[in-house]
């Protein structure tokens, strides 16, 4: 009698636990519901705003590669025109090449400096970077073939302040990318070098030499103290192979200067040829 006493008073108290227990739950369930429809909203403006940060940085990346494009193709004329250079020409050369360059600075690089002033260019650095680089080649590859000098970084990023808006952080040109840009000047240094051979103007051609090794030397002692970029070392190995090419160019012009003969019978005073005797047909 006692034993069923205590086991009905048991099922009892378990009973009451459960009920309260579903009552916890229940009440639990409609707070929860409440308080997600509270939050639901928010949540959706929130993530309505993210998705318009992403797609408007998305369309800003898109425009930052082809003013990036233009950018490249519009120096590499610069470049060429450059390379049209001889000694007859050498000043109207130069001068067309000055008045190209200022043309990509106002008409494309201005398009770049309109879209990246006053954010954080390194979250678009590799959509512009390409472009800087061969604006960074092509404005120190007329700047030495003008003044026998390497363009500044500071330099270059003067001419950029006129483009910017002055109540904004204005665009320049990073370290990484002026250097990257001044390696690839060496492969321009080298054909360069090898068409001043052809011309007879060995004396430049030895000035190109001293100034593409004294480049590779100093970037040796930089690029150590770089983070790890796969681009700079291989930049640095074709860069070391254009040195060797002015180098053994121009050595082979001195070891072999009479059996160099690039202008056939040519009678120019200040050619290093004079004395050789004209080749007969």
């Amino acid at each position: 009698m006692l034993h069923s006493l205590r086991f009905s008073l048991f099922m009892a108290s378990k009973h009451r636990i459960a009920g309260t227990n579903i009552q916890s739950s229940a009440k639990r369930a409609r707070t929860m519901a409440t308080s997600s429809t509270a939050i639901e909203p928010a949540l959706k403006e929130a993530f309505s705003r993210y998705t318009q940060c992403l797609n408007d940085l998305n369309d800003k990346r898109e425009r930052v590669v082809k003013a990036s494009r233009d950018v490249t193709m519009n120096s590499k004329k610069v470049i060429f025109q450059v390379h049209r250079m001889s000694k007859y020409n050498k000043v109207e050369v130069l001068e067309k090449a000055e008045k190209d360059l200022a043309a990509v600075t106002d008409q494309y690089m201005s398009r770049l400096v309109k879209e990246l002033q006053g954010t954080d260019f390194w979250k678009l650095r590799r959509a512009y970077s390409p472009g800087i680089q061969e604006y960074v080649e092509a404005a120190t590859f007329y700047g030495f073939c003008k003044s026998g000098t390497l363009l500044k970084l500071d330099e270059i990023n003067k001419t950029l302040l006129p483009l910017s808006d002055p109540s904004l952080d204005p665009l320049q040109i990073n370290i990484l990318d002026y250097i990257l840009g001044v390696a690839d000047l060496t492969g321009e240094l080298m054909r360069l070098a090898i068409g001043r051979i052809s011309d007879g103007e060995l004396e430049f051609a030895e000035k190109i030499c001293r100034f593409a090794r004294d480049v590779y030397r100093e970037l040796t002692l930089v690029v150590p103290h770089m983070d790890d970029s796969s681009d700079m070392k291989t930049k640095m190995d074709v860069m070391l192979q254009s040195v060797m090419k002015i180098e053994n160019a121009c050595f082979g012009v001195h070891v072999r200067g009479s059996e160099y003969i690039p202008l056939l019978g040519s009678n120019d005073p200040s050619s290093f040829l004079v004395g050789v005797p004209d080749i007969e047909l």
